[in-house]
Formats: C-alpha cells, sequence, structure tokens
C-alpha cells in the first residue's frame, strides 16, 4: 500500500494530470487510500495440498474426568504458562506500543512467536503436532499468558492456532490432510477465522455474508471485518448463511479469485492488524464446508472463541492491575502515597476482585468445556464478565494514573483501548 500511496501522490502533483483536468478525482482516491487502505489481492501464499492419506479424521481426546472441580495447573500446565509468560514480557510487552503506532507486529516477532509451538499443542502426534488431549483450560492459560503482554499481539499470535484447532476439531480426513502440515512446519501461514461483520449490534448467528450450494460446490458473497493479520492471512475460516438456512463454516484460500483484503483500523487491537475481507463471487469446492455444516459445530465454534476472548479480557487486566499498584505506591500527593487514600485503594481492592471473579468463571466453563459437559451457561457469564468488568477495569487504570493514564508514555491507555474491543469481538481467537 505504501508504494500504491506513494504513487499516487506523486501523480496527483503532476502537470499532465493538471492539464487533463484530473487533479481532484486524484487526490479524493490519495485521500481514501491514506484513510482506510487500498483493496487488495488475498496473500499469495502457498499451495495447500495434502501430504499424507488418512482413513479417518484425527481428534485429540478429551481429559480423564476426576469428578473434582480443581483449577490448580498441573505440571506440564505450569510449564508452559511459565514459557509463554516470559516470551510475552520479553517479546510482546517492548514491542506493543510501536506495533499500535504502525498497526502491525515487528518484523520476526510473529515467526519467534511460531516458534513457542502454541499451534502444536492443539494438534494430535499423528498429523505432526504434540497434542495428546484436548486441553481447553491449556489453551485458556496461554491466551491469558500473552495478554498480559498485550491483547492485540496476543490475538495476532493466537489467529493461526484457532484456524488449527477449528480443523482439528471438526475437520475431516481431508481437510486435515491438506491444511494441518503447514501449521506443524517451520514457517506457520498466517490464518484467521472470520466471524465479524461490520453491524449494530451484530448477531453471529445472522449473518449478511451468504453461501449458496453450486453444481461443484458453494458461492460466497459478502464482508468479514475486523479479521487479524488479514493482509497476511493464507487461510480463513470464514462463516456465512447457507442458503437462508442458517450459520455455516467454509474454508476460504487467500488465493481464491475474489478475496480482497482492506485495512481496517480500529480503537484498540491495533497490532492485529485488522482489516476487511471481500468476498465477492468466490467459488469453493464441496470440501470446503467444515464440519458438514451442522448448527451445533457453529455454536461450538461461537462459544469456544467467546471464552478466548474472556481469557485474553482476564490477561489484560492482571496488566492493568500489575501495573497500578507499583504506581499508586509509589506516586506520592501531600507528602505520602496516594495508595493511602481510600478512594484510591478501594478502586485498586474493586479490580483485583472483579478480576479473581472472570478468571474463576473463565476456567470454570474451559475445564467444563473440554470435559464434554454443557457449558453454555458458564461461556454466557465469562463473556458478560469479560465485556462490563474488563471495560470498567481499564476505565478504572487509566483513572489511577491520573493525567498519566491519558498519554501514551504509560500502557494503561492502550489496555483500555484493547479492553473496549472484548465486548463486540467475535471469532479470530478459538480454545
Amino acid at each position: 500500500m505504501g508504494f500504491g500511496l506513494s504513487a499516487l501522490t506523486r501523480l496527483a502533483g503532476s502537470k499532465v494530470i493538471e492539464r487533463a483536468g484530473l487533479r481532484k478525482p486524484v487526490q479524493n482516491l490519495v485521500s481514501a487510500g491514506t484513510r482506510s487502505g487500498f483493496r487488495v489481492a488475498g496473500a499469495a501464499g502457498r499451495t495447500f495440498k495434502s501430504a499424507q492419506k488418512l482413513g479417518k479424521p484425527a481428534r485429540l481426546t478429551p481429559p480423564e474426568d476426576t469428578g473434582l472441580f480443581d483449577l490448580t495447573p498441573s505440571e506440564d500446565q505450569q510449564l508452559i504458562v511459565e514459557t509463554v509468560t516470559e516470551f510475552a514480557a520479553e517479546q510482546l510487552r517492548p514491542a506493543a506500543a510501536d506495533a499500535d503506532a504502525k498497526l502491525s507486529a515487528p518484523e520476526g516477532l510473529l515467526s519467534r512467536a511460531a516458534e513457542l509451538g502454541i499451534s502444536l499443542v492443539g494438534i494430535p502426534e499423528e498429523l505432526g503436532g504434540v497434542g495428546t488431549e484436548r486441553s481447553v483450560v491449556t489453551n485458556a492459560l496461554v491466551a491469558e499468558a500473552l495478554a498480559h503482554g498485550d491483547l492485540g499481539l496476543a490475538v495476532a499470535v493466537l489467529a493461526p492456532s484457532a484456524v488449527s484447532t477449528a480443523l482439528v476439531s471438526y475437520g475431516d480426513e481431508q481437510q486435515q490432510a491438506d491444511y494441518l502440515p503447514a501449521f506443524v512446519g517451520e514457517n506457520v501461514p498466517a490464518a484467521a477465522l472470520a466471524l465479524q461483520e461490520r453491524t449494530a449490534l451484530f448477531d453471529p448467528f445472522k449473518l449478511a455474508t451468504k453461501a449458496r450450494r453450486t453444481p461443484k460446490g458453494y458461492q460466497l458473497d459478502g464482508v468479514k471485518s475486523l479479521v487479524p493479520r488479514a493482509a497476511d492471512a493464507e487461510l480463513f475460516i470464514v462463516s456465512a448463511d447457507l442458503d437462508g438456512r442458517g450459520p455455516a463454516l467454509f474454508l476460504v484460500e487467500s488465493s481464491n479469485a475474489g478475496v480482497t483484503i482492506e485495512s481496517e483500523p480500529a480503537m484498540g487491537l491495533r497490532g492485529a492488524a485488522t482489516g476487511k475481507l471481500h468476498l465477492e463471487k468466490v467459488t469453493l469446492p464441496a470440501g470446503a464446508l467444515l464440519g458438514g455444516g451442522k448448527a451445533e459445530v457453529f455454536t461450538e465454534v461461537v462459544r469456544l472463541s467467546r471464552l478466548g476472548w474472556a481469557a485474553l479480557a482476564a490477561g489484560t487486566a492482571k496488566a492493568v492491575l500489575d501495573y497500578v499498584v507499583p504506581y499508586v505506591n509509589e506516586r506520592k500527593a501531600f507528602g505520602e502515597p496516594v495508595s493511602h487514600r481510600q478512594a484510591v485503594a478501594f478502586s485498586v481492592a474493586d479490580i483485583a476482585i472483579e478480576l479473581e471473579g472472570l478468571r474463576l468463571v473463565t476456567l470454570r466453563a474451559a475445564a467444563r468445556a473440554e470435559q464434554g459437559k454443557p457449558y453454555a451457561r458458564e461461556v454466557a457469564l465469562a463473556r458478560k464478565l469479560a465485556a462490563d468488568k474488563g471495560m470498567q477495569i481499564g476505565s478504572a487504570g487509566v483513572q489511577l494514573l491520573g493525567g498519566h493514564g491519558f498519554v501514551k508514555e504509560h500502557p494503561v491507555e492502550r489496555w483500555y483501548r484493547d479492553l473496549r474491543a472484548i465486548g463486540v469481538m467475535e471469532g479470530a481467537v478459538l480454545l
């Protein structure tokens, strides 16, 4: 896009354009491009093809149900969380401000994140991964740890694993053979779960994006909004209303004709490089339908995505708490730390209380989901707490820093903007 804008800017100032009477239209084009970005073809990436023949889909087995509600991490989970927490502190947190300003992750950061093997944990061993059991709790703990570094970059890091997790859970043997080998190699493709649409009070079960059956497969038309790393993504899982019967999920490669990307900078999640995914008469083969188009599959994807956003909210809210506690203890007014004032101390305590409630509800929902128990109620509670209390915690963090909370020198203003996204986002992540 930068090269395109540069060329158009030079063109707008040329005398040839002046004589032709086209200066104003070209200037308008430059203005529009600067404001929202040009629509460009999808990333021309690799060609996905089967690396092996599978007799049946490979699935992760659910963990053994001990009958106990215990959220104490196992030794393996604790090791994973410590590793991811260290990565978030050393790699994501220092890069977050620059990523927010430039609307993209620093070069090399996402490849270093891929080396952590986050997607490998969710892929069965027979497909080249390291997963043995389905662990929604582990995924929630990883999302929380990443968001403690930065929520926008955490979404960028987790976006490919949302696609690989969906393929493992709902893909047939051919879809797994075609796409999953790419997610266990050294060069993990950028990929995204695209559910969101630019509609007021968006309901993921009432979609403007349409899919209709054709003699050879399906045709998709519509626009998906706030898709993470849209410009770089090579593979999308897209939701669309299938023949007016309800939502279904489709595998769409960026190289498909009719797929174009438009930059869509937002208030928050700017490090995730969000964009619009335009689908104009995109033809797909019959094998592109994920999960057989079953309603229960789509419902579970929505619930596990919302659970992911709740875990991300908990991680960022914890970052706010960890930042404001030392700040109010060190900041002095009238000869003493401001934390000695009851209003300040109570506000910090409220953050800690609401955060603990959010974490417990989120992890309880994750534990029930991985054990195959009903978890719709728990997800709804986690979603409500994450949307309401997450925003409240972000606002309190800004307020506790006073004037410092309003400037970019301190990260709480960015965390506040990111936490505002929790109540509106659908898709993008999947536990």
